[in-house]
């Protein structure tokens, strides 16, 4: 099961993951706040669009 990872101490720039988020087909990030998290990961299916739209490597899917 394909598994959405935020590797928070390469984030320099949050805007990258409000990017991730839209991307996403299966709305698996969500807004708290003004942060963007791993909210329904069940529901990831491994396309790793979010994972392509992070240029630092902010996000990773894991298998």
């Amino acid at each position: 099961m394909p598994r959405p990872i935020i590797h928070w101490e390469k984030v320099t720039d949050p805007s990258v993951l409000d990017v991730a988020m839209e991307v996403c087909p299966c709305n698996v990030f969500a807004k708290e706040g003004d942060k963007v998290i791993v909210k329904n990961p069940e529901a990831c299916i491994g396309c790793r669009a979010c994972e392509a739209s992070t240029p630092n490597g902010e996000i990773t899917v894991e298998d």
